[in-house]
């Protein structure tokens, strides 16, 4: 069972594409995410809550210990995670003259850390997933302040941005989820270790619910701007790719750990850029009720395109053989 679930969820790219193209046809069988709340929480929210619990139940206190030994990868991975999206994310929008929510929206997604997703392609395109892992756990923890933070300063170009109110935001939805699962796998080791079984492909399923609620809710708006923004944000994504296995290449990183950080740069947590997006307390800093609607649209698109753009350079990548230097 534990390897059926497991190839299950190495297929996520699949069934991320299948479920936004299921949202596009039938929208009705998707919108009810974005339109239900749990215990007074939008259920995009707490969704993203049980990924980022998931993604704790699988980290030990050995983990953390384990930045220490590989500081080098992991500070190059993060500086360039939080440089070079950020500010591709703020150039595509200022180039393609995108909406303001569309615009906002590119730029929240390229402030969020690397997915969980970056793991398993990491895993697929055998590279270095003991980095990966480390990069993830980091970027994510780091995000908490670096999102907000950003996202203020780069978003602001575009409109005024409550940089404390997504920083509450980060600590519900990422710290204490992340925290609780830690200490979940650090006190009941046996039971969390049944239970990490099948985190993992419940993770990519709150994934595909959340992007297909957001392509469903959001069909009208994504058709009346498509080709810029396809383009925009599939360039968000191409760049993080390359600059991230260019930069560490020219940096000497061996080619397995430059393929890493490269996966780690270009593949976002977009799920958490959706959810955030979708928060009443984002919406309401927008004017117009019509540009609000549109910010979370970029996360759900990007969701698309990395996890594709990941998985056909992880086999092409795994057919090749790495050499260290």
């Amino acid at each position: 069972m534990a390897k059926l679930i497991e190839r299950a969820t190495g297929l996520f790219a699949i069934w991320t594409v299948l479920g936004v193209a299921w949202a596009w046809i039938e929208p009705a069988h998707f919108t009810w995410v974005t339109q239900t709340s749990v215990a007074g929480q939008g259920l995009v929210s707490v969704l993203l809550g049980l990924i980022m619990l998931g993604m704790g139940l699988t980290l030990s206190l050995a983990d953390f210990a384990r930045v220490l030994k590989m500081p080098k990868g992991i500070a190059a991975g993060i500086t360039l995670q939080f440089t070079v999206m950020p500010l591709a994310g703020l150039c595509f929008a200022m180039l393609f003259g995108l909406e303001q929510g569309l615009a906002v929206g590119l730029v929240l997604v390229a402030c969020c850390p690397g997915g969980t997703a970056s793991n398993v392609v990491t895993y697929l395109a055998r590279a270095n997933l003991a980095l990966s892992v480390s990069m993830t756990m980091c970027s994510t923890l780091l995000a908490i302040l670096f999102t907000p933070l950003l996202t203020d300063w780069l978003g602001g170009v575009f409109i005024q941005i409550d940089r404390w109110s997504l920083l509450r935001q980060m600590v519900a939805i990422v710290l204490v989820p992340v925290v609780a699962g830690v200490a979940l796998n650090t006190l009941l080791p046996s039971l969390t270790r049944r239970i990490a079984v099948v985190s993992p492909l419940l993770s990519v399923f709150a994934i595909v619910l959340i992007v297909g609620g957001i392509v469903g809710n959001s069909k009208e708006l994504i058709e009346a701007h498509f080709g810029r923004l396809l383009i925009a944000i599939f360039l968000l994504h191409a760049t993080g790719f390359a600059l991230g296995l260019l930069l560490p290449r020219l940096m000497g990183f061996a080619r397995a750990d430059a393929r890493t950080i490269s996966i780690e740069v270009g593949m976002q947590n977009s799920g958490l850029g959706a959810s955030l997006a979708s928060a009443p307390s984002f919406a309401a800093q927008f004017t117009n009720p019509m540009q609000a609607a549109l910010a979370p649209v970029p996360s759900a698109i990007s969701s698309v395109y990395h996890v594709v753009i990941g998985s056909i350079l992880a086999g092409i990548w795994s057919r090749e053989k790495v050499q260290e230097r």
